[in-house]
């Protein structure tokens, strides 16, 4: 009888392997999902690619936005301004140039607060969109407590030394006293300090000038002057006008009293009155 071959039913061995291969989970993951991924990530950048659909993207997305923020509940119609002037006002508003109706998402409060801290005469501000619709800045205006002569003009400073803002002459502001001098906007607290102190002169206090950065001459009418001392200033000018009180030393024709010495104050009269002195001596000393 004729042997009859039949054929093996095992896998050959590449067979095998490949079903072994098809049976590991990184080869079923790539398959099941890397693949896939990879073909949808190919075709959508391919697609992405196109300039004309970058440019409907776009447009379809900007005009989604516009839709969101030009609603009337995130629109601003006004800007109002709380507690500075007239003139402060008009400044911020042309320092913030804004076209309304405008949406609050172009806004940026931060940033229009920060511009409004650079004007000289905002000590400090806050910035905040209100409920409908209005665009609220509150002011807290620098005071101004004096005039600052120097020679770029006549300034306006607050109790901190800070320019608040130039005037033309000195009539618009009778009611604020004058300092000059370098280094007078630093140590503006000592002078409001002596025109305390000098209160009683009344009108006849002119101002006061700071002299080498060190201390203050106060200026009186008939171009008098009171030197005072670098240290204890004010005790010095209450001493002066207690003196005044009793011998009415500043109603004489004098032109400076000098304390610079605490211990030896001297008192210079003026040239009228040094002239009209020498010429009585020596009609006393012809006639003796």
């Amino acid at each position: 009888m004729p042997t009859i071959k039949r054929s093996d039913p095992a896998p050959s061995r590449w067979s095998w392997r490949f079903q072994r291969m098809m049976l590991t989970p990184g080869i079923r993951l790539l398959l099941r999902a890397g693949i896939p991924f990879a073909l949808c990530f190919g075709t959508a950048s391919w697609w992405l690619s196109d300039p004309d659909t970058q440019a409907a993207i776009q447009a379809t997305v900007a005009e989604a936005r516009a839709s969101i923020e030009e609603r009337p509940e995130f629109m601003v119609n006004l800007m109002a301004i709380d507690g500075a002037d007239a003139e402060l006002s008009e400044n911020i508003r042309t320092a913030v140039p804004l076209h309304f109706p405008i949406s609050s998402f172009d806004l940026d409060p931060a940033a229009i607060r920060a511009t409004v801290l650079e004007m000289p005469p905002v000590k400090e501000a806050s910035v905040r969109i209100r409920p409908g619709g209005v665009l609220q800045v509150d002011i807290t205006p620098r005071v101004p407590v004096a005039i600052w002569r120097r020679p770029e003009g006549l300034t306006l400073i607050d109790d901190g030394g800070a320019l608040v803002r130039p005037i033309a002459r000195r009539g618009l502001r009778t009611d604020l006293p004058v300092i000059a001098g370098d280094g007078a906007d630093k140590h503006v607290d000592e002078a409001m300090a002596l025109i305390d102190a000098g209160a009683p002169l009344g009108d006849r206090l002119r101002g006061l000038v700071r002299l080498g950065d060190r201390r203050w001459d106060v200026v009186l009418d008939r171009n008098q002057r009171i030197m005072l001392p670098t240290e204890g200033a004010v005790q010095a000018l209450e001493r002066v006008i207690a003196l005044d009180g009793v011998d009415e030393v500043l109603k004489r024709d004098i032109a400076r009293i000098d304390l610079r010495l605490p211990d030896r104050p001297t008192v210079r009269m003026t040239e009228h009155s040094t002239e009209e002195w020498w010429r009585i001596r020596q009609l006393n000393t012809g006639t003796e």
